[in-house]
């Protein structure tokens, strides 16, 4: 023991020898600043990692758009926009070599507002030297799935402006880094027809990236457009994984990723491993890459709060990196990573159509966002819709500086076209948020439209202010402007709108109170008009919904629709008079089969040419016919549900969510209630076909427009099963697993069931992996017919079996996908603490056509959905045509626009200058007569205005076109092959004033006008 205890004794002094003469050596060496060489240009033959220091913010998602900014609600996700911009500006003037990018307009904007001048100034300086760049430059970075192209271009116009006005740039990339696919109209309209050199984006297929990556060919050059082919092409590359930094890359504060530790007098110096990790990783990426350029997207969503801790870094990963001298790293923008691979002269593959839909592992089908929410979804295209119009209005009237303004309205759409917002994905207050905004956004232009109609329709323009009501839930029966008895013998003045460019007949319905009713047209004349009763399911969900939205309780209950055809002129206005007539108005007749007499009775409905047949003993649709084009087609009609997916407890279990469509087994058939037969009403407009499919799912169908208005909810979940609800069309049309589907609204795309064109497809998913966004329409044909429905709003759809097209028209859902929203899709509408599912009401139409003929239907009649009359009431003692405008057109009125061109913008932009444009509805091939040149007379269009100057622009009005078209950088393909003439409108005669434009194309203007 005691040799032991002496042994241990001299071992413990020897120890205590080396730790003070280590100290010693410690304190007598001090730590010494280095200065990092971050001034790196690209070097030639080498391989270049671009740095590309960036911060995603979702404009609303886990938090509000406010929320998001400010900070708060941060025990949801800690998250502050405001943070990351104030950080950042003193990290770049700490080194005039650091870089970054940023997109979203609408944090900017609010940040820029609460900046001083000093600051202000120091931010423009930053912007002018390359080292803050703006970077797609929209309001947002909106959705391209669940998207119209005209709100598209309305929310990156805003966006574009803003930085063209106060830092007179124009943004040169396309970043869609977060949307769940992308789009054909994003590629060509959204990305090369505002001026972009290049499109970045991360969300593609995991087959697609898995070959790509093969390949080398994430980097292709996109030619979306059939119609407009290479003239529109632009550059794009999907991101290798996604749109963060390679693993061990992070740096925000408590991220766990290794620093560079370069204090050699500190412990765990790890330069040399760090430098190893960062050329192992350049390269591994390099292998999939062509050229010697690759970019890493140093950050991801809401990072930079703290910009130091992410400079820093990156500061010493561009010097040591370099010093080593394998690979050369360097603070980079998407810009100069595009003009570096320009620069390399490389022939690039070409892609075609889209990349839709998306998957992002076996069983992970982002399908079901394309339906997700389709409340808030119609909301935003009806708002869509009255927004167009309510600029035209503002434009007739003349926008003033004082008053109310169309602002409010298109600040709330271009927020509500975020890829968390319009597609669905974002949490339930947030959602609520949304609609909020929509709903004062619309308030507001509400009295910008009552303003200008009341200066249109005063004939002596006295000033005199006419009070004008509209009925914004006129959908679920609910107007008080027409609510009203006509006891005190005023007439109802119904001044109807139409926002198109051409003559237009529609049918109007409104809510009455009396059978006691007359319409009269703007010369006094009595026309025709039809009541159709108010039925108490339409009764009991206007009560509910008036209670939960506007906590109000109705005493008044309208008993009829009153319907008469209305004709309008182009962008202009008819009158129509309802009063109390002495005699009733013509009642429809009411017919309802109770007991088939035998197998064989139908029901015939239709005041035309076209026909409805159904069967009375099975109350279904079985037969379509047209006796004008001669078209005969057996066709049934049908709901069904699929089962959504649970948690199976697994570790790859992937349910149904907000995101993911994924059934759980094939389709339920749900049946038709055989104690609710069809009941029919017929008169002189319209004729209608009403059907209780189930206790929560009831249909009619308006045969004078091929209209299916649906009332779908609140969907049951008492057996604890989530539900995806479809409509489904069934014909014998020999559809041989094609279809087609439109993008954004504009172009159709071919689809083929079971089937990719850049990959051969693992089919695992038989139909989520055929769904598809729809925004106008979808369609099928074979050799003789062709089968289309179009829509009111974005939902998903595809042609399961052949001849068949079926739409999901809502979802209920009782899980989350864990995609991150960390919620159910269990949407409910609670009055006094007593909630249910939510009831969406919608409508879709259909229509049979010989083969070659739909399009004109598609394209037209789509058109009209998109802008439907907007319609204005107020009331009239005496005569109102003797003191008022009842008809008015603004343009020339023996003018009207070509059937295939369509005015998407006509916006008052102040000091004698108004935003045009306009669009051409058809692509090339797609009808005999309308997909050619058309040309608009602008004479005619402004013929009370003198044009004084004329210049065309970028689609986002941002630049001039020509200047754009000089600028664009060129780029070769592979294999490519000599593509047919493409066809563009020629130059404006500045004397002519005639715009020509060729299929798909879209022309944007300032005109300038003389005081």
């Amino acid at each position: 023991m005691m040799v032991a205890t002496s042994t241990m004794e001299s071992l413990l002094c020897s120890c205590l020898c080396v730790l003070v003469l280590l100290g010693c050596l410690i304190s007598s060496t001090e730590s010494k600043y280095i200065k990092y060489n971050t001034s790196s240009n690209i070097v030639p033959g080498k391989l270049n990692v671009h740095l590309v220091a960036h911060t995603h913010d979702d404009v609303g998602w886990l938090k509000t758009v406010d929320q998001y900014y400010v900070g708060s609600n941060n025990s949801i996700q800690g998250a502050c926009v405001q943070n990351v911009l104030d950080s950042l500006v003193p990290a770049l003037l700490a080194d005039k070599n650091r870089r970054f990018i940023y997109v979203e307009q609408a944090f900017f904007q609010r940040w820029w507002r609460e900046q001083s001048e000093a600051v202000q100034n120091i931010v423009k300086q930053l912007v002018n030297s390359g080292q803050l760049e703006f970077i797609n430059g929209g309001m947002v970075m909106h959705d391209e799935a669940t998207t119209h192209y005209i709100d598209m271009i309305d929310q990156t116009t805003l966006g574009h402006h803003f930085i063209k006005e106060e830092f007179g740039k124009t943004p040169r990339i396309g970043w869609q880094i977060d949307p769940f696919g992308h789009s054909a109209v994003q590629a060509y309209l959204l990305s090369a027809q505002v001026g972009f050199d290049s499109l970045f984006f991360a969300r593609i297929d995991y087959q697609d990236r898995a070959k790509r990556k093969d390949e080398k060919s994430l980097e292709v050059v996109w030619q979306a457009s059939k119609s407009l082919g290479s003239s529109q092409q632009i550059f794009s590359g999907a991101f290798p994984k996604n749109y963060e930094p390679p693993a061990n890359f992070y740096y925000e504060v408590n991220d766990d990723s290794p620093i560079v530790q370069d204090d050699v007098n500190l412990f765990d110096y790890n330069v040399p491993e760090r430098v190893n990790e960062f050329v192992a990783a350049a390269i591994s990426q390099a292998n999939i890459t062509r050229t010697n350029h690759i970019m890493w997207t140093m950050g991801t969503d809401f990072k930079y709060q703290y910009a130091h801790t992410w400079f820093r870094q990156l500061d010493k990963f561009i010097h040591y990196v370099n010093q080593d001298g394998r690979v050369h790293a360097l603070y980079s923008t998407p810009s100069i990573y595009t003009d570096a691979k320009h620069a390399a002269n490389e022939a690039w593959p070409i892609k075609t159509e889209d990349y839709f839909p998306y998957a992002d592992v076996e069983n992970g089908y982002w399908t079901g966002y394309f339906t997700s929410r389709p409340a808030i979804k119609g909301y935003v295209r009806f708002s869509s819709g009255y927004y167009l119009a309510a600029r035209q209005l503002e434009y007739f009237k003349g926008k003033s500086g004082l008053g109310p303004k169309t602002d409010s309205l298109a600040d709330a759409l271009a927020i509500a076209q975020h890829h968390d917002a319009v597609s669905g994905t974002e949490k339930q207050h947030v959602a609520n948020d949304y609609a909020k905004r929509l709903s004062i956004g619309y308030t507001e232009a509400e009295k910008v439209v009552a303003a200008s109609l009341s200066y249109l329709t005063d004939a002596p323009k006295t000033g005199r202010q006419i009070k004008f009501q509209q009925c914004p839930l006129l959908n679920i029966s609910y107007c008080p402007a027409s609510e009203t008895d006509f006891s005190n013998g005023k007439d109802l003045v119904v001044v109807v709108y139409n926002p198109l460019g051409w003559k237009r007949e529609d049918v109007i319905r409104i809510p009455v109170v009396s059978e006691y009713v007359v319409v009269r047209d703007s010369s006094g004349k009595q026309i025709q008009s039809q009541l159709l009763p108010i039925l108490d399911t339409f009764i009991g969900l206007r009560k509910y919904y008036t209670a939960a939205y506007l906590g109000v309780s109705s005493t008044v209950k309208p008993k009829y629709w009153l319907a008469f055809s209305a004709t309008v002129p182009p962008l202009g206005f008819s009158t129509y008079y309802v009063s109390k007539a002495k005699q009733a108005a013509t009642i429809s007749d009411t017919y309802t089969p109770y007991k088939s007499r035998n197998q064989k009775d139908t029901i015939e409905v239709g005041p035309g040419n076209l026909k409805l047949i159904y069967s009375e003993k099975e109350a279904k649709l079985t037969e379509y016919i047209n006796s004008k084009s001669k078209v005969k087609e057996s066709i049934d009609q049908a709901y069904k549900y699929y089962s959504s997916y649970g948690d199976d407890g697994t570790q790859t279990s992937q349910p149904s969510g907000a995101y993911i469509f994924r059934p759980n087994g094939s389709s339920v058939p749900i049946k038709s209630d055989r104690k609710s037969p069809l009941t029919v009403f017929r008169g002189p407009i319209v004729h209608e076909v009403h059907q209780k499919i189930s206790s929560w799912i009831y249909q009619v169908v308006l045969n004078f427009t091929k209209i299916s208005l649906i009332q779908v909810g609140p969907i049951p979940t008492d057996d604890g099963v989530g539900k995806e609800i479809a409509t489904e069309i069934t014909t014998s049309v020999a559809s041989s697993k094609t279809f087609y589907t439109d993008s954004n609204g504009r172009d159709f795309i071919e689809r083929i069931r079971d089937y990719r064109k850049d990959w051969k497809l693992q089919v695992n998913q038989p139909v989520a992996g055929n769904y598809y966004p729809i925004n106008l329409g979808i369609y099928l044909k074979d050799k003789s017919k062709e089968l289309s429905i179009l829509v009111d709003r974005s939902v998903g759809g595809s042609s399961i079996k052949d001849g068949q097209l079926e739409l999901m028209v809502h979802r209920r859902l009782l899980v989350d996908d864990s995609r991150g929203v960390g919620e159910p899709l269990n949407e409910t509408v609670c009055i006094h603490d007593k909630c249910a599912g939510l009831t969406v009401l919608g409508k879709y139409y259909f229509k049979i056509d010989p083969v070659g003929d739909g399009a004109r239907w598609r394209r037209s009649f789509g058109q009209e959905i998109y802008s439907p009359f907007l319609l204005a009431f107020t009331e009239s003692e005496g005569n109102w045509g003797d003191s008022h405008v009842t008809t008015f057109s603004g343009i020339n009125p023996s003018y009207s626009l070509p059937d295939n061109i369509a005015v998407i913008t006509l916006q008052d932009l102040g000091d004698g200058k108004v935003l045009l444009r306009l669009a051409h509805l058809y692509e090339v091939g797609e009808d005999k007569y309308l997909s050619a040149k058309a040309t608009v007379e602008l004479k005619k269009v402004f013929h009370n205005k003198q044009v004084i100057k004329i210049s065309e622009m970028s689609l986002s009005a941002n630049q001039e076109r020509a200047e754009m078209e000089r600028k664009r950088l060129a780029w070769k393909v592979k294999g490519s092959t000599q593509e047919p003439h493409i066809s563009r409108g020629g130059p404006v005669d500045p004397q002519k004033l005639v715009v020509e434009l060729a299929p798909m194309e879209i022309r944007t203007f300032i005109i300038s006008f003389k005081h």
